[in-house]
């Protein structure tokens, strides 16, 4: 008599460390000192491909305020053309002056309102005026050229009196939070205001993008100065 051969199904013994290797990178992406160096390669390879914000008109300044000011254009103007962006996506034919246009807000808290921003920043007609006549940077007022554009707003950005705050020393302890929230009852976008946008939980990782930009093109200036 043959008989037969009967397999026993044994429950194996391994044990599937894969949620575990899962959860450790979360973790290792959450607190390692060198997280930020990760993240911020992964960005420079998309943000080039998806963030419309190009170099300054404005020629020289603290690449630290000249991050800032990219990054502001990119969550407020996110456009190849930002100086002559209207909001709304519409264009100013003439910048000779602020257009001083009320567009209608079509959504969000405002809805209903209508507002005058425009340009990179998306500065209200006001507002341009009144940090004109305060900063007194603009070459031919009322000149709403990009330069002068860049001229208002980065002399505004250095004035610690404007924010309660000296956003520069912050800047260059690499605390970009605290200054974003500091803008975001100007700029709405930045965070900490009442209308977020696709861009706005990236912020600081734009910043430190554009940052690595200014800093060298800050550089080879100097070379070449001497």
């Amino acid at each position: 008599m043959v008989r037969r051969s009967r397999r026993v199904k044994r429950r194996s013994s391994r044990i599937d460390f894969r949620p575990a290797v899962v959860l450790l990178l979360l973790v290792t992406l959450i607190y390692a000192p060198w997280r930020h160096h990760v993240v911020d390669t992964l960005g420079a390879w998309i943000f080039p491909r998806v963030v419309a914000s190009p170099p300054l008109a404005m020629a020289g300044g603290d690449p630290y305020i000249r991050a800032l000011m990219r990054t502001i254009s990119a969550s407020e103007a996110n456009d190849p053309q930002p100086y002559s962006l209207l909001y709304g996506r519409r264009r100013i034919a003439d910048l000779s002056h602020h257009p001083d246009d009320c567009v209608p807000i079509a959504s969000g808290p405002y809805r209903g309102d209508c507002t005058t921003a425009a340009g990179r920043y998306q500065l209200l007609s006001t507002t341009w005026t009144e940090k004109v006549a305060r900063y007194g940077v603009v070459e031919g007022f009322p000149s709403f050229t990009p330069v002068n554009q860049d001229a208002v707003v980065y002399a505004w950005l250095r004035d610690p009196s404007a924010w309660d705050m000296d956003l520069e020393s912050h800047l260059r302890a690499g605390e970009i939070q605290p200054v974003l929230a500091a803008l975001s009852s100007t700029w709405t976008s930045l965070g900490q205001g009442l209308e977020p946008n696709v861009w706005t939980p990236w912020l600081p990782m734009l910043y430190r993008y554009f940052l690595r930009q200014e800093l060298t093109q800050s550089a080879a200036s100097l070379k070449t100065e001497w």
